[in-house]
Order: structure tokens, then sequence, then C-alpha cells
């Protein structure tokens, strides 16, 4: 039977792929704080980024589940999937929110999303109605959010392992075994992912 009232942490993110460094921090958050559980939440498009080069979503999910296999607290969501296009972190905080309301929800974030965040819809409100758990990243620090109640910083390890290089890698033939799970690696090579 699993508990209730669990607080769970949302990882936010297009994984394309999901590699190493995003298992390491969710790992991180669910070891060394309070958090009982991390979720990936695959976003099938970030509104501030471009699609191009990204793996259909239905992939990307499958890479997913084939690395969190056989682990109990972390655990994968395809809710952005169902919403309209472009998501935003907002409104998946507020349906998870309004599904699972005995448990309590915690933004996951790196430094680097503040020097941003005020362009996000409706930030204040994430901020006011969610704790946020920050890790660090090399370059950036909290800003003008620095003194907020509800925002939480952890040294989690820093991890200078990108999506974009592995994607570079893989076009380049080169060996990327070590970077991310062997089941995500041998099925992106089965796939031919990214090679193009």
């Amino acid at each position: 039977m699993t508990k209730s009232n669990k607080k769970i942490g949302l990882l936010f993110g297009s994984f394309n792929p999901i590699h190493n460094g995003h298992l390491i921090l969710a790992n991180y958050m669910a070891e060394f704080t309070d958090l009982d559980e991390v979720w990936f939440v695959l976003s099938p498009q970030n509104p501030l980024k471009p699609r191009i080069g990204l793996l259909a979503d239905y992939h990307r999910l499958a890479l997913i589940r084939l690395a969190l296999e056989d682990q109990r607290e972390l655990k994968v969501t395809d809710i952005e999937m169902k919403m309209p296009i472009p998501s935003y972190t907002i409104d998946t905080l507020t349906w998870l929110s309004e599904k699972y309301p005995d448990d309590q929800f915690v933004f996951i974030c790196g430094t680097d999303v503040f020097s941003h965040f005020k362009k996000w819809k409706n930030y204040e409100m994430i901020l006011n109605h969610y704790t946020t758990y920050v890790y660090p990243r090399p370059g950036y620090d909290l800003g003008d959010f620095k003194n907020h109640p509800n925002i939480k910083m952890f040294q989690a390890p820093i991890m200078e392992i990108s999506s974009s290089f592995i994607r570079k890698g893989i076009k380049a033939k080169k060996n990327m075994q070590f970077w991310m799970p062997e089941k995500v690696y041998n099925y992106i090579l089965e796939m031919h992912f990214y090679e193009k």
C-alpha cells in the first residue's frame, strides 16, 4: 500500500535524452532532502526553447521509463503530454495538486531558472503557493529571489552533463555509454536516435 500525504518533488524537463546527471540530481533530492519521491515531469515543449532536434514525446517517455526501472522513489509522469501545448509549470502544479490533494508538491529547479523566472507564466503564484527546492548551477545565483521564504537551497552535486552534448556525441559516432543508463543507451542505438 502506498503512503498518502507524500511530499513529492517535481523535476521538469525535455529529457532529450535523460542522462546520469538527471538521475544523480533526482536521487540526491530523494535521499538527502525530506522528499518521499521525485517525479520526472516530461515537457513536450518548453515555451522558452525551440523544438528543433526534440525527439518525439513517446520516445523520450520510453527512455525515462527504462532509466527508472526498479526505482521506488523515482517516477515519471506524462501529465504534460495530456495538457495544452505549450505547457506551463503553474498549470501542471495546479492540476497535480487537484488530482492528488493529500500530497504536497515541491518544484525542483536549478539556480539558472531564476535568470529568466520573471518571464514565466504566473511565476509569483508558483513561489507563493509551492515550496521550491533549488540546486546550484555554475555561474548562476538566486538573484532577486535569494531571500524568498518558499525557496530552499540544497548543495546537490554540480553535474556538467548536458543532453545537447550527448546528442552531438551520438551524431559524431562517439561512444556515449557511460553518460546514461545502459538500457537507455542501447535503446537509442537500436532506434538510431540523434544520428542525423
